[in-house]
């Protein structure tokens, strides 16, 4: 069964690309647009040029980590792509986070308190 909270479908990336918002970041960009759904969904990407297979999936495991910890605090009914840029090599995940939050915040994403 698959999860109802990840992007999978091409249309569906290509609406984000042509119709959402981005920012960068220096270590990720991110690039979003409402879904009207009670949840978001999400995409990690890391290309070719971010390192070999190991490398892109450390990056793919440190911005799902640093998602997890901002998660509670976030608005639902997005759809979220972020891209890890070849920066992220040797990269700490507190540095990730601190990367991934800032671009959440310029966003608007973030739920006032």
């Amino acid at each position: 069964m698959l999860k109802e909270g990840v992007l999978r479908k091409k249309k569906d990336f290509s609406a984000i690309y042509k119709k959402g918002n981005s920012f960068g970041g220096r270590y990720v960009v991110l690039f979003y647009k409402k879904n009207n759904l009670d949840y978001n969904r999400l995409g990690f990407l890391a290309s070719k040029k971010v390192g070999n297979s190991v490398v892109r999936n450390r990056a793919r495991r440190l911005m799902k980590e640093s998602f997890r910890r901002m998660e509670s605090d976030m608005q639902t009914g997005f759809d979220l792509i972020f891209i890890a840029r070849n920066t992220i090599n040797d990269v700490k995940c507190d540095e990730v986070y601190k990367s991934m939050n800032s671009l959440v915040k310029r966003a608007g994403l973030i739920q006032k308190k």
